[in-house]
């Protein structure tokens, strides 16, 4: 699996977990709504610095959503 999809699956796993709907994260960190969904599909890609903000709202780590790590 590569790193946009293994990302996307887990910023949308957390995301839902949070019970935050993609317009709402999407707000938190500055993206559109489709922007997010885009990401959960693995369709894009983000900034280091976005992902550092959905990784904080997600109450998570980069190195987790991006596969490099198990432990959220």
């Amino acid at each position: 699996m590569s790193v946009e999809n293994i990302f996307g699956e887990r910023v949308k796993t957390l995301r839902a977990a949070s019970k935050l709907t993609q317009q709402q994260l999407g707000e938190l960190v500055g993206l559109s709504k489709q922007a997010i969904n885009d990401i959960e599909k693995g369709r894009r890609g983000t900034l280091v610095f976005k992902a550092v903000m959905i990784a904080r709202h997600l109450n998570t780590t980069v190195e987790y959503l991006c596969g490099m790590s198990d432990l959220p």
